[in-house]
C-alpha cells in the first residue's frame, strides 16, 4: 500500500498536464496590471504634448498681433486653450505675461525700483510690462520676475519676451498608486514678431504719459528754441500760422527754412 501510494505521489509529480492554465491564472493580473499602467503613463505624455503644443500656439498668436489687446481677447485666449488642451471642464488656468529687458546709460542694470536687479551680470534687468491671467492663477508682479530671472531667456536691450503659462488638471482614467490626478503644467516665450512690443489697453498704450512737442510735431506744446518754426511734422501749419515765425519760408529737402522777409 505504501509502495503503491509512494507511485501515485511520484507519477503526480511528473504530470506536466495543466501548467499553462496555472500559469496564466498568475501571470494574467500582472500583465493587465502592467497593460494599464502603460497606457496610463502614455495617455499623460500625449496629454503633455497637447498642452504643451496649445502654449505654443497662444504664444504664436499674441506674438503676431499689431493692435492693442483688450481683457476680451484674454477671455478668447483661454477659451481657446480649452478647445485645443481638449479640456473636459474649466479647469484650466492661463497666463500671458510680457517681461522687458532694459539698460541705462551707464550699462548697469537697474529695474524698475532702481533696486540694481542685474541677473548677476550687473548690466541689465528683467521688467515686468503687463501681466494677464485666466482661472486660479493670480497675475505675476514684479517681484516674480525678480525671483525667476534665472529662468528667463537672454534678451538684447529694450527687447520684449513673451511668457505663456497654461495648467491643466489631469485626472487619469485609473487611478493607480503612485499616478493619482495632478497638474500639468506648461510654458513658453516667444518674441514678438511684427512689432517690437504688445501693447494692453491701458497699460503700455500711452495713455499715461503726458506728450510733449519736440520740434518735430509730437505734441501741442510750443517746443522750445524756436523749432515749431521749422518743423515739418503733424503740426507743420502751427509754425506757419505762428507770430512768432514771421517772414516767408523755402524749402530744402522737405524742411521749411525762416529767412528774412
Amino acid at each position: 500500500m505504501t509502495t503503491r501510494i509512494k507511485n501515485l505521489l511520484s507519477r503526480f509529480s511528473r504530470d506536466e498536464k495543466g501548467d499553462i492554465t496555472v500559469e496564466v491564472l498568475i501571470l494574467l493580473p500582472a500583465l493587465l496590471v502592467i497593460f494599464a499602467a502603460s497606457w496610463v503613463y502614455f495617455d499623460v505624455m500625449r496629454q503633455q504634448t497637447i498642452n504643451q503644443k496649445a502654449n505654443y500656439t497662444i504664444g504664436d498668436i499674441v506674438s503676431r498681433e499689431t493692435e492693442i489687446l483688450d481683457e476680451s481677447y484674454i477671455d478668447n485666449a483661454q477659451n481657446l486653450l480649452l478647445h485645443l488642451a481638449q479640456a473636459q471642464g474649466d479647469d484650466v488656468d492661463l497666463r500671458i505675461t510680457i517681461v522687458q529687458y532694459n539698460v541705462n546709460g551707464n550699462g548697469n542694470g537697474k529695474d524698475s525700483n532702481n533696486s540694481g536687479n542685474d541677473n548677476g551680470n550687473n548690466n541689465g534687468s528683467y521688467d515686468l510690462v503687463w501681466s494677464k491671467a485666466r482661472g486660479d492663477w493670480p497675475e505675476l508682479t514684479q517681484a516674480d520676475i525678480d525671483a525667476s530671472v534665472a529662468q528667463l531667456p537672454l534678451l538684447a536691450p529694450g527687447d520684449q519676451t513673451i511668457l505663456v503659462e497654461t495648467r491643466d488638471w489631469y485626472n487619469p482614467l485609473l487611478n493607480l498608486t503612485p499616478l493619482d490626478a495632478f497638474d500639468i503644467s506648461t510654458y513658453s516665450f516667444t518674441r514678438p514678431r511684427f512689432a517690437p512690443q504688445v501693447i494692453f489697453e491701458g497699460i503700455n498704450d500711452g495713455s499715461d504719459k503726458t506728450w510733449q512737442n519736440n520740434g518735430w510735431g509730437n505734441g501741442d506744446d510750443d517746443a522750445p528754441g524756436g523749432s515749431l518754426c521749422t518743423n515739418n511734422a503733424e503740426n507743420a501749419d502751427e509754425g506757419d500760422k505762428s507770430a512768432d515765425c514771421s517772414g516767408t519760408t523755402t524749402t530744402s529737402n522737405g524742411k521749411g527754412k525762416q529767412s528774412s522777409a
